[in-house]
């Protein structure tokens, strides 16, 4: 069993929505095997906190585990190989439902893990209660941006944003104009939240915008890797003092190859916080 020990030089940090911790135990066990984050953000863990399956993480040497969660959906959870400490729970919109949790890092940089609702099927707020839920979200999330902003500390923003901003970000631009996760006043919202803080793609600040780049890839193509039809729905955001000690990135496409997967990737990022 590792000790906990504080953060020195480069980590890296890993986010994932595992679609359900406890049905997917062998591909995480997969995932520490070959990557070893030294952080790690999870979402949908679908498990109450009284529930979890600690005893991998523990035998991984991630003496640190923050979680929130539920039985059925959402739930999230950061783990750590380093001292960390529970910074903050936040309800989105007035709602427990677990969709956002925060850790304080040695260096005083606080983390947010958060989990975005996806918004349904139809992109219509009139016509659709989640949709209009995902928006309000939005807007409560660019308005505690600004307040970051004003601030002027250090944060990193990670999660299931369940918004794919850029037209590179999706394998079709134009067929997913009115798709959840692409509409335009998703995009636009998104993109308001980013520059409310003028938080930093940490991905998109190693692979270039004019490139394709995708984190999830559909349950319903059976041959999802040959039609390549992703969306990038995860992301990890940085303030902008963070931006010069980011070191690397990249997406576990690999992982979602593996039986049993989730329709997500993690996305690994490489960050100095000494």
């Amino acid at each position: 069993m590792s000790k906990k020990t504080k953060i020195s030089g480069p980590v890296t940090l890993a986010t994932w929505n595992i679609n359900s911790i406890r049905a997917r135990l062998d591909l995480m066990r997969d995932f520490l095997e070959q990557y070893s984050p030294d952080i790690l953000c999870l979402q949908e863990t679908k498990v109450r906190d009284d529930q979890f399956p600690h005893e991998l993480f523990e035998v991984m040497g991630y003496t640190t585990r923050l979680i929130k969660g539920q039985p059925g959906y959402n739930g999230v959870a950061i783990f750590a190989r380093h001292e960390i400490e529970l910074s903050e729970k936040r309800n989105l919109c007035g709602r427990d439902d677990c969709r956002h949790i925060a850790a304080k890092l040695p260096d005083g940089t606080v983390l947010h893990n958060f989990y975005v609702p996806a918004g349904g099927d139809v992109p219509d707020p009139k016509k659709n209660d989640k949709f209009a839920h995902k928006l309000d979200v939005l807007a409560e999330l660019t308005a505690w941006s600004k307040e970051l902003k004003k601030k002027g500390s250090k944060e990193i923003l990670v999660g299931d944003l369940n918004i794919a901003p850029l037209e590179t970000d999706v394998w079709s631009h134009r067929q997913l104009l009115d798709v959840v996760s692409h509409t335009p006043v998703e995009t636009e919202g998104l993109i308001a939240m980013q520059q409310a803080r003028g938080w930093v793609d940490a991905v998109r600040h190693f692979v270039p915008p004019e490139q394709k780049l995708y984190s999830w890839w559909s349950y319903r193509s059976p041959n999802w890797e040959l039609a390549d039809k992703g969306r990038r729905l995860d992301h990890v955001w940085v303030s902008p003092m963070l931006q010069p000690r980011l070191k690397g990135a990249q997406v576990a496409k690999a992982m979602r190859g593996k039986e049993k997967a989730s329709d997500h990737a993690p996305v690994l990022v490489t960050i100095d916080l000494a």
